[in-house]
């Protein structure tokens, strides 16, 4: 229990004892205590004014006293018109800070075999091209919120499903059948996704071309868009493919390996993993036995040309396409297939999306389907819905082969901070391999904390060279300080002094020690609240908030300097804890921390 749970519980019982009545602990909840006023936590009395028939400050009076007979943890209290300022004994700050200084997973809940089981589903890439920029934010928001959802207490499954099949599929196909020459990623020397990638943009270039011609010999752009003979040919492609031709799918099989192969360089490199990969061309024939059994028990219905709708405007939605008349499946039945097929493999208490925003219709009516289609859990599934990344730039397009390559940026980054911490001096005194790795560490910790750090719902611009900035709410910088304070550690471990044993009860901290410790308590609430609202933006902020306080702290206190022995140990603890928050919230994060910089 936090302390702020605990006090909440004493406010209910102060409120029943005063009042005689028991209010809703919602209504007890806690605020950390403005900076203008005394106090460490605050309580909002207004709620109370019914019960207590008074005017806020002598309500406000009348539980802060009762509060101090019964809570030991407050030492005194003030009142600002209808706020309770609380100001918690400095004994607590201390039991605190040693408990928190003997947890090594302080704040961090362990899952049990009886945990609920949490499946999270990011990444979703398309075998025809290889990673980008906006797929960096899906696997980063991914990963994270799996980590999260651990340190909440839950089992979870990280999941990806690839989309291997359908007519962009069959455009890269097509285009290196057609201009390809044989050309393998070994002849080529370039990793097998961007050799893929670069037939679709060969497609796209071709199909515009002739989409043109078309079109200044009479016929409409949108006519011309379909009678273009390439894209006959890729529609072609996609049924024989479907009807297992051998030609095709061997083509299909060759290409999709080198796409794998070129992906698992990418999510090595990103820090990322998954337990189970499930592909579109295994679970399209499930989702299309739901629709034809959902047909068939009326809860669908079929047009003349022989396609499959579901007519959702009894929920306020439209009519959705399931099956084409030709028979081929869209995404939406493919999604209806890879959920049945997970929830056959895993007892899933809850499915999480990690799709941006562009797709909160899709999942408003997949949502419906499967519950339409019998699926009782249909309703309950989550859309981790995030916003657009951009660069400064502006937008990328895959086509016209403009995008960011997530290769080229990781690399890009770690070559940046490479640069910029020799500019300030940082890697002096490391050996080429020490370099290097605090050059991968920082360059990767940059952009994860410069994509993570934003609220998942907004769109974003990415600036590669403001994120690896040694100042200021960046990766580097919180980096940076975990390793000086591992360094004060070490010293201090050099100079004979103990970091570890009881801190002395009897300290008198200043106000700034007691914020220092309530700032790293609130980490455990800070996990919590950021596995209930699926952000990891409430805790890289909070890393950050918990790393200037301590730049703040160690810029105005002497810590291995401190004459007084005692005072010195619970400044080591204090730094100790701080430094294990840091790497606990930035592993959270998938980001690492050094020991040195």
């Amino acid at each position: 229990m936090t302390l702020e749970q605990k006090l909440s519980q004493s406010a209910i019982e102060a409120i029943r004892a005063l009042y005689g009545e028991t209010v809703n602990e919602s209504l007890t909840q806690l605020q950390k205590t403005k900076k203008e006023f005394e106090g460490h936590l605050t309580l909002v009395v207004f709620p109370f004014l019914k019960i207590s028939r008074k005017n806020p400050e002598q309500t406000a009076q009348e539980i802060g006293q009762k509060l101090i007979e019964i809570e030991p943890a407050i030492a005194s209290f003030n009142v600002i018109k209808g706020f309770l300022n609380l100001v918690i004994d400095t004994k607590v700050w201390i039991a605190m800070l040693q408990q928190i200084s003997e947890n090594g997973t302080f704040g961090i809940k362990t899952p049990t075999n009886d945990s609920k089981l949490v499946m999270i589903e990011y990444s979703s890439p398309n075998t025809n091209k290889p990673l980008h920029l906006g797929h960096v934010r899906n696997n980063l928001l991914g990963f994270s919120l799996a980590e999260i959802m651990k340190a909440n207490g839950y089992n979870v499954v990280k999941t990806n499903i690839v989309n291997d099949r359908g007519i962009h599929i069959c455009k890269s196909m097509l285009a290196w059948q057609k201009w390809g020459n044989g050309e393998t990623p070994e002849s080529s020397g370039l990793k097998g996704d961007h050799l893929v990638g670069k037939y679709y943009v060969v497609f796209d270039k071709e199909y515009k071309a002739q989409i043109k011609a078309l079109m200044e010999q009479g016929q409409t752009e949108e006519v011309a868009k379909k009678n273009a003979p390439l894209i006959l040919e890729a529609q072609a492609m996609l049924l024989k493919w479907e009807a297992g031709d051998d030609e095709v799918v061997a083509l299909w099989k060759m290409m999709n390996t080198w796409v794998y192969a070129g992906f698992d360089v990418t999510y090595k490199k990103m820090g990322v993993d998954f337990d189970k990969i499930y592909y579109e061309s295994e679970t399209y024939l499930e989702g299309k036995g739901k629709v034809l059994e959902g047909l068939e028990n009326g809860v669908l219905f079929q047009k003349e040309d022989s396609s499959v709708w579901a007519d959702l405007t009894p929920n306020g939605l439209d009519e959705k396409l399931l099956l084409r008349g030709d028979g081929t499946s869209v995404y939406m039945t493919q999604d209806i297939g890879t959920a049945k097929l997970r929830f056959d493999d895993y007892p899933i208490d809850k499915m999480i999306y990690v799709v941006g925003n562009e797709q909160n219709y899709h999942f408003q009516v997949l949502a419906l389907l499967l519950d339409k289609l019998g699926f009782s859990w249909g309703k309950d599934l989550v859309h981790f819905s995030y916003g657009m990344v951009e660069l400064p730039e502006g937008k990328m397009k895959s086509r016209e082969g403009t995008v960011v390559d997530a290769d080229d940026l990781v690399e890009e980054m770690v070559a940046t901070a490479r640069e910029t911490s020799q500019e300030l001096g940082k890697l002096d005194g490391c050996t080429e391999e020490e370099a290097e790795a605090i050059a991968t560490t920082v360059g990767l910790g940059a952009l994860k904390y410069f994509i993570l750090k934003v609220d998942p719902r907004k769109n974003m611009t990415f600036n590669p060279k403001e994120s690896i900035d040694f100042n200021g709410n960046t990766g580097p910088f919180i980096q940076y300080t975990h390793a000086r304070i591992r360094s004060v550690l070490r010293k201090a471990v050099d100079n004979g002094i103990a970091i570890d044993g009881a801190i002395a009860t009897d300290l008198q901290l200043a106000e700034k020690e007691q914020n220092m410790v309530q700032l790293v308590a609130n980490f455990e609430s800070v996990v919590e609240e950021a596995g209930n609202t699926y952000s990891p933006a409430v805790i890289a902020n909070y890393i950050y908030e918990l790393v200037k306080e301590y730049n703040q702290f160690y810029h105005d206190f002497y810590i291995i300097r401190e004459e007084n022995e005692a005072l010195r140990h619970f400044r080591l603890v204090l730094s100790k804890s701080v430094a294990q928050v840091i790497k606990s919230g930035m592993k959270l994060l998938g980001i690492e921390v050094p020991e040195r910089m």
